[in-house]
């Protein structure tokens, strides 16, 4: 160790503590945090002080970027130099500030984050606002303190006129807090702020009819104003910003234009992602997009497919891409060097306060400076009355110290006035210059006068404080860039998924898709079909379901547990695809099936969940009825909905409102008949009632349909080797009962003659005229036909053909597709008409194999 030097042992912890705070707060007070009073940090405050010592004004010509850095680096800041330019640039770019405080020639970067040109190439100076922050500064109204090395004072807060944090905003991460606060529109926040004189106990209702929102410089559209408000009232809050899109027909091609962005959002990264999003096929319905920005504007085309529909992609544009994004408003900002959390009104009230001392001190200043000029006059008059004297005195001194002295004891004077006679011009004897002396000073008597009377009175600093905002306003207020959709709010997925009619296919071994329903074609009885899926080896289809997007589905398995997800969350394919197994989806045990599902509309509907009951039946003939209630609140792990015994497995349920008729077909080809009313009600865990006796162990129920209107439908049988007919339930001319109504538990009567030919029954279905039927075998081979081109039979023949089966083949599903009457009737039916499917409560139809 060298002589002198001694080692003092510190506390590790102690000295971490302390060296860490020490950082920490110089971070958060001379770094990252901008002060209440003039809304800048201390670089930004020492660049535009730099620029205006070295004389770099609005209407002085541009100096070298590289220059005005140097000064400020030199003298005031003694960091890195890019951190200077960098500010430097970002207070001359237009879609960083609201209002730029920096005039900059030159590459100074652009919204697609391009970098700016290097120091050396760039030219600045100062905007004419920029002078209005720093006006008054040499009237002595704002505190200095010496600088990094202690030769030269820096102000410690610029005398704006510019309410320049809430105008502008800033953004800032210190250690432990952040801030981040947005742009407002100057016109507004003067506004406010005159409010907020006029009326101190003004409420934060009252100031945001001055200061609506926040106004960005690139615009957009502020989505929902909760947010807002929010941030107001408690100086926490997230603004949804999106950009600013129409809808074009750009040669002969849909598009959406959008013309403004989000705030602090880099126009060519939110292109590129989107383009990836495209790519990937996260995003459908966009062929390409150019970007056709030049120096008039921006301007981003989307370019559409041609079957996509604009307001659904734009949607999709607001909920995956940065066209729609979120501004976390923090209001944190040093209030005497302390960080603080601040609501607008606080914001406002500390801006007047700071204008009120700057008032004061300015006027304090112009009082002093009034007085010593004055003071001086005095002496001058003195003098300018008594001329021949003075004269004679100064001649007859020897030097000027004498001249003073003798000036001092013959009028009285003091020594500033005799200093200031002595060096009187002789121009000054004249006798205008002897008036003009006379009339500055009655002058000036007047103006200490008023100034002595604004020190004295809070009103007329007030109105002083008033008036010269408003001449800022005059000067630099605009109009409001961004728009506001006051009923805007959270994005619902609903708003991005057209509720298009859609075919819902089950296979065998598991697999769903949705598929929109003009994909099928009608063709006529007795067609061999189209190919309709591709599946699996040994794989079929098993269920086929037709509904609408925005639908719930509720899942119903064979052991009786049950799941729901919407329409639109089951993954669309087409008609060939082979979908998703549904074990990805919803949480099944492995070796359960889908057995049953139906659609419904909204299960957060009280009155309708309330009014609606879950008709079940099992194989073995149970049936079981239980409100809709008790499933409007599913869990991912599914609910149980039944109690299945050994042996058994759930086969259907069907939604009803409780007035129905209950019909359930077996494989040996009977059905009965009966009163929904005739099973009560019943928990979820219920095991139910006996809905059907079979006539032996190998018999089955095959299906169960629900009837409202007994003489307007009818029943469609089919069996297994393509064999099906109609019957009224009802007969519609005598009202006589085809089906009769009898009790549950019955052995039920004939309604198809089950023979060799035709196979085992294998679904039972309700339709009516203006239905349509699908049918769809093992092959994965599907037809599509008219229920009108089905004459009706008697209930105990055995049918006519529907469909030709090669070899083997049997029928694996049937399903009803009922015509949206709107779109469809009175048209005559194609190959490619787009069907449409109006399904209520009683028609969601699905069916199984055996």
């Amino acid at each position: 160790m060298a002589e002198g030097e001694k080692l003092i042992p510190i506390n590790i912890e102690d000295e971490m503590k302390s060296a860490y705070i020490d950082y920490s707060m110089s971070v958060i007070v001379s770094r990252a945090l901008p002060d209440v009073r003039d809304g800048l940090k201390p670089v930004h405050r020492r660049v535009l002080f730099g620029m205006h010592e070295l004389g770099v004004k609005s209407n002085s010509s541009y100096k070298k970027s590289a220059r005005i850095v140097g000064e400020v680096l030199g003298k005031y800041h003694p960091h890195g130099d890019t951190s200077v330019y960098d500010t430097m640039v970002r207070m001359a770019q237009e879609w960083s500030l609201r209002y730029m405080l920096v005039d900059g020639q030159g590459n100074f970067g652009s919204i697609d984050g391009d970098s700016p040109a290097a120091m050396r190439y760039t030219e600045a100076r100062m905007r004419k606002i920029s002078e209005d922050m720093l006006a008054d500064i040499d009237k002595e109204t704002v505190d200095h303190r010496l600088n990094f090395d202690d030769t030269l004072e820096e102000p410690t807060v610029l005398p704006t006129r510019i309410p320049g944090l809430l105008v502008n905003g800033a953004s800032g991460i210190a250690v432990g807090m952040a801030t981040n606060m947005p742009p407002h529109n100057l016109t507004e926040v003067v506004d406010g702020t005159v409010a907020y004189i006029e009326n101190n106990d003004i409420e934060i209702e009252e100031l945001i009819t001055h200061v609506k929102a926040p106004d960005f410089p690139t615009g957009g559209i502020i989505y929902g104003y909760d947010g807002v408000k929010e941030a107001f009232e408690t100086g926490r809050g997230k603004i949804v910003m999106r950009g600013r899109a129409n809808i074009e027909e750009v040669n002969g091609r849909e598009c959406i234009i959008v013309n403004e962005i989000p705030y602090q959002v880099n126009k060519a990264d939110m292109i590129k992602k989107t383009a990836d999003l495209v790519n990937d096929k996260k995003l459908d319905g966009i062929a390409t997009i150019r970007d056709e920005s030049d120096r008039n504007g921006m301007r981003i085309v989307y370019v559409l497919k041609r079957d996509a529909i604009p307001n659904i992609v734009l949607n999709k544009l607001y909920k995956y891409t940065a066209l729609q994004s979120s501004f976390s408003v923090n209001n944190i900002a040093l209030v005497n060097g302390r960080p603080q959390l601040l609501n607008l009104k606080d914001l406002i009230h500390h801006f007047v306060e700071h204008r009120h001392e700057v008032v004061v001190r300015r006027t304090k200043y112009e009082l002093r400076k009034a007085e010593e000029r004055a003071h001086i006059l005095e002496g001058l008059i003195i003098a300018s009355d008594n001329i021949d004297e003075v004269i004679a005195l100064i001649r007859a001194s020897s030097n000027a110290e004498e001249a003073r002295e003798k000036l001092i004891e013959r009028f009285k004077l003091t020594e500033i006035q005799a200093r200031a006679i002595v060096e009187m011009r002789l121009r000054q004897l004249t006798g205008l210059e002897q008036d003009k002396l006379r009339s500055e000073y009655d002058e000036l008597l007047k103006t200490i006068e008023d100034l002595k009377d604004i020190l004295d009175k809070k009103d007329r600093r007030m109105e002083i404080i008033k008036n010269e905002l408003l001449e800022v306003r005059d000067k630099y207020g605009d109009e409001r860039r961004s728009t506001i959709e006051y009923a805007g709010g959270d994005l619902s997925i609903e708003d991005m998924i057209p509720n298009e009619k859609v075919v819902i296919t089950i296979s065998h071994a598991g697999y769903i898709k949705r598929t929109p329903l003009s994909e099928y074609k009608t063709q006529n009885r007795g067609g061999v079909g189209q190919k309709a899926s591709t599946t699996r080896n040994e794989d079929f289809l098993e269920d086929i379901f037709v509904g609408t997007n925005h639908q719930y589905m509720i899942f119903f398995t064979q052991k009786g547990k049950c799941f729901w997800m919407r329409v639109y969350e089951i993954p669309e394919g087409t008609k060939t695809s082979k979908g998703r197994a549904i074990q990805n989806l919803i949480n099944i045990e492995q070796d359960d099936k889908v057995k049953a599902f139906i659609c419904t509309q909204d299960l957060k509907d009280e009155e309708y969940i309330n009014n609606h009951f879950v008709i079940m039946a099992t194989k073995k003939g149970q049936v079981k009825k239980t409100s809709l209630e008790q499933y409007s609140r599913p869990r991912t792990n599914g609910i149980n909905a039944i109690t299945i015994k050994e042996g058994d497995e759930l086969l259907e349920a069907k939604l009803t409102t409780g007035d129905s008729q209950v019909m359930l077909a077996v494989k040996s080809g009977k059905a009965i008949r009966f009163e929904e009313s005739k099973t009560r009600p019943m928990g979820r865990n219920a095991s139910g009632v006996r809905g059907i006796t079979l006539a032996n162990d190998k018999d089955e129920v095959v299906g169960m349909i629900t009837i409202n209107n007994p003489q307007e439908e009818t029943v469609l049988v089919v069996s297994e080797n393509g064999y099906g007919k109609r019957t009224f339930i009802d007969d519609p001319e005598t009202g006589e009962e085809i089906y009769r109504v009898t009790n549950r538990g019955g052995k039920g009567v004939k309604t198809i003659s089950v023979t060799d030919k035709t196979g085992s029954l294998v679904a039972i279905k309700s339709v009516s005229d203006k239905d349509g039927l699908m049918i769809i075998n093992k092959s994965g081979i599907a037809i599509r036909m008219d229920i009108a081109d089905l004459r009706t039979m008697g209930r105990a023949t055995q049918g006519v053909k529907l469909i030709n089966l090669k070899n083997d083949d049997s029928i694996a599903a049937v399903a009803k597709v009922v015509y949206d009457e709107d779109s469809i009737e009175g048209e005559e039916i194609d190959d490619t008409i787009e069907d449409g499917t109006a399904i209520d409560s009683n028609q969601k139809e699905n069916n199984n194999e055996n």
